[in-house]
Parts: C-alpha cells; sequence; structure tokens
C-alpha cells in the first residue's frame, strides 16, 4: 500500500506533508506534489498534515488513474523534502472540482 496525492493538491501544493516524511518520498512538480509508490512506507504522517486534504491512500476506491499519476511523475520530478511556503494564490484554488484538465503542468519543479 501507499499513499496517493490527488487533485485538489493542484494550484495549493502546500508542502506540510514534505517535512513529516520520514523517507522523503515527496517529488516537487511545477504546481503539485507526487509520492513515489515504491518509496513511501505507508506510515500515513503525511495525511493529516495536508491542509488541502488532497493525500489518501491508495485502497481508496476510484484512485488508479491517481496512482498512475503519483508513479509517472516520481520517476520524472525532484525530490523534495523541505518545506517552502505555498503559491500566494493558494487558497483560491484550494477545494476547486476539475483543476487536473484545467491546472496541471507536467513540469518539474525545483526540488530541494
Amino acid at each position: 500500500m501507499t499513499f496517493v496525492v490527488t487533485d485538489n493538491c493542484i494550484r495549493c501544493k502546500y508542502m506540510d506533508c514534505v517535512e513529516v516524511c520520514p523517507v522523503d518520498c515527496f517529488y516537487e512538480g511545477e504546481n503539485m506534489l507526487v509520492i513515489h509508490p515504491d518509496e513511501c512506507i505507508d506510515c500515513g504522517v503525511c495525511e493529516p498534515e495536508c491542509p488541502a486534504e488532497a493525500i489518501f491512500p491508495d485502497t481508496v476506491p476510484g484512485l488508479d488513474n491517481w496512482l498512475k499519476l503519483n508513479a509517472e511523475y516520481a520517476s520524472a520530478w525532484p525530490n523534495i523534502s523541505i518545506k517552502r511556503d505555498p503559491p500566494e494564490d493558494a487558497k483560491e484554488f484550494d477545494g476547486e472540482k476539475g483543476k487536473l484538465e484545467k491546472y496541471f503542468s507536467p513540469n518539474p519543479g525545483q526540488g530541494d
């Protein structure tokens, strides 16, 4: 089992989760984070730390596409283990539906 970052992280990109992860399995895209499924140890400490409530265990039904997206981009984006400030407009996008189609960027973030 692993945890999965989903839609609500896009354009919010709060980084509270990365500083509590004991195995540094978060990877940073331009406007969201993902979890590497092969590195996640299923400890669950990241889930309650996410202000956007965008992290779920992969046992939640309907997350197959998100698991694939996390795995794909964790292999391409840089690792992130240090919390930085979220985008200034993060609260404006928190809770918006359909963010994958509207805003997702495949571009990497800056990482550590």
